[in-house]
């Protein structure tokens, strides 16, 4: 009897109360509506709800950064107006930090929360809204529950009433385009979203849709830009074998003094001129900035250092490695337009050579090394000062020559039966897809070595982690080149003061280390008034060429209101001018490497 009336009593306790356990276990739920009532006041207005957090306090965050811009740009600063409210009732709550809210929740099963962000900064990574558009960077809009990262979002955008349009690698919830789900915050902030009246076009290459929404009107060719993308597309699909998306949206902002691009999983935000395609040379720059930013969708979003995810969205994230997940793609990002011949053989050989001019020309590049320049990143690449060239290097552009001469070494080596682009193919199937990490800096090194079949200790610890100048004959010898300093033999005057005449008045605006001016003291902010009693005007190199090298002149000064005489003994220009030219004898190995290179 005991037994039977104690299971008895225990099914009818189970359908008395299974009710409550299943809603005390119900999965937390995230959702965000962002309205924009009143562009002309560039504020987005933001409402969570959270549903079953079960929390006595909550705290919600905002990221500090965005990952692909390398620089804390506290986002928190933009917000205002925040409350929270369970039901009818107010629920208490404060900033506890520079980008934390805490809320006492009381174990509330669903909580509102409203707050307003200020956004009128047109760039790829910071938020924009005006009475022509708007414009959602993830990490600068939405906040986070604490330590719920992998927690999906709903996300309702409510547009300005004349605005029909919104552009987005995020997908739509039940074929209501304003209504999109994302899986995990990381998802959200990957996932710019435009907002407005945007041109819009689609295409199909590598076996994915794609969509481009333009903003700004641009004058251009649709019908060339979209044949061009193509190729684009399909040329970086080609470096890899497989394109990992289902689909992937261009979002291109073009308006006056704006430029640059951020790469994201499926979509992409770049910003040009709306002059972009009226000359060649600006169009083919904007297909290089379009070329660069979608190479990342494999170089950095997916084949990445192991530092850059899972992504703390509060504190840098160092790595040695941007040399290579933005330096590298640099290179590729020309390479790319050479291999589906966008550029022709003679534009893009002018394009390596002009790269290693401008390291070369940059004292930096004997300062600091390559993975010095990546750990830095934080604080001195999106924080340039005046002495910024003595000091620094960027992880750009010697990544983009380091790129380059990895892959003639592994052509050369391998008789042109390998290229850079195995390694990457190794990368993405070992790290990517069989690991499901990125990689360490020893297992970037060891893949390269692994390609190119033999050991480059010496290489990585001289050029990449030290500041060797690179044995360029040996590299470019491989394809049957030598590089030519146009410059060698020629006599120039130099003083190695950088000067601007916007203000009207000739002012320094950097200084060259180990030049004359740095040696005698010429400091920015100079004015520079006279040479040798000789007013200068605003074209100081015109009044130089009056003089050699080993001359000995007196540069007058205005300096914090007071005239200074300067003594200075000039020298010769040390800057390079490079190409590269074909040696007169090549062998049928070095034709092998430079037809394999240029894809010709």
């Amino acid at each position: 009897m005991t037994k039977y009336f104690s299971a008895k009593f225990f099914l009818a306790y189970l359908f008395l109360f299974l009710p409550a356990l299943i809603i005390a276990q119900a999965a937390p739920k995230l959702a965000y509506t962002v309205s924009m009532p009143e562009p002309q006041t560039h504020f987005f207005e933001v409402e969570m709800t959270l549903t079953d957090m079960k929390q006595r306090h909550l705290d919600l965050k905002m990221a500090t950064w965005t990952p692909g811009s390398y620089l804390i740009r506290e986002y928190a600063r933009h917000v205002e107006g925040f409350s929270a409210v369970a039901g009818n009732q107010p629920l208490k709550a404060e900033k506890i930090n520079k980008n934390t809210w805490r809320i006492y929740a009381n174990n509330a099963r669903e909580i509102k929360v409203k707050y307003k962000v200020y956004a009128f900064e047109l760039t790829v990574r910071t938020n924009f809204l005006d009475q022509s558009h708007g414009y959602i960077n993830g990490a600068a809009l939405f906040l986070y529950p604490d330590k719920k990262l992998n927690l999906a979002s709903t996300v309702t955008i409510r547009p300005y009433p004349q605005w029909k349009e919104i552009s987005t690698g995020l997908q739509p919830v039940a074929g209501d385009k304003w209504v999109l789900h994302a899986p995990n915050y990381d998802i959200l902030a990957d996932s710019p979203i435009e907002i407005g009246n945007q041109e819009i076009f689609t295409f199909q290459a590598a076996g994915v849709p794609h969509t481009v929404a333009i903003y700004g009107q641009p004058l251009y060719n649709q019908e060339r830009l979209k044949t061009d993308l193509i190729k684009i597309t399909e040329a970086a699909t080609a470096v890899i074998g497989e394109n990992p998306n289902r689909n992937y949206t261009f979002i291109v902002h073009c308006a006056p003094g704006i430029g640059g691009g951020l790469e994201h999983l499926n979509s992409t935000t770049v910003q040009a001129s709306p002059f972009f395609a009226t000359t060649e040379k600006t169009y083919k720059n904007f297909l290089g900035l379009i070329s660069h930013e979608y190479f990342h969708l494999w170089n950095v979003k997916r084949i990445r250092p192991i530092a850059l995810g899972p992504f703390d969205y509060e504190n840098e994230n160092y790595t040695n490695m941007l040399w290579v997940s933005e330096g590298i793609t640099s290179y590729y990002d020309d390479l790319l337009l050479r291999r589906q011949h966008i550029f022709t053989p003679e534009e893009y050989l002018a394009i390596a050579a002009g790269n290693i001019s401008g390291i070369e020309n940059t004292p930096g590049n004997k300062v600091q090394s390559t993975t010095e320049a990546s750990f830095d990143a934080w604080i001195k690449n999106y924080r340039p000062n005046e002495n910024s060239a003595n000091s620094t290097i960027s992880y750009y552009s010697r990544g983009a020559v380091i790129g380059n001469l990895l892959d003639l070494e592994i052509m050369g080596a391998t008789g042109g039966e390998k290229t850079l682009d195995d390694v990457f193919r190794y990368l993405w199937a070992e790290y990517y897809k069989k690991r499901n990490r990125g990689y360490t800096d020893e297992e970037f090194k060891q893949a390269v070595e692994r390609v190119a079949g033999h050991n480059l200790d010496a290489f990585f610890r001289e050029n990449i982690a030290g500041t060797q100048t690179f044995d360029y004959q040996k590299f470019f010898g491989y394809a049957g080149l030598k590089l030519v300093n146009q410059n060698e033999g020629k006599t120039e005057a130099f003083l190695g003061a950088n000067t601007s005449a916007a203000t009207g008045k000739l002012l320094v605006t950097s200084v060259r280390r180990d030049s004359p001016a740095w040696q005698n003291g010429i400091n920015v902010n100079d004015e520079i008034i006279a040479l040798n009693g000789f007013k200068v005007g605003t074209d100081l190199p015109a009044l130089l060429q009056m003089y050699r090298p080993k001359d000995k002149i007196k540069v007058t000064v205005a300096r914090a209101g007071r005239l200074l005489d300067v003594d200075v003994t000039l020298a010769n220009n040390p800057t390079v001018s490079y190409k590269l030219e074909k040696l007169p004898n090549a062998t049928p190995a070095q034709l092998a490497v430079y037809n394999k290179w240029l894809r010709l």
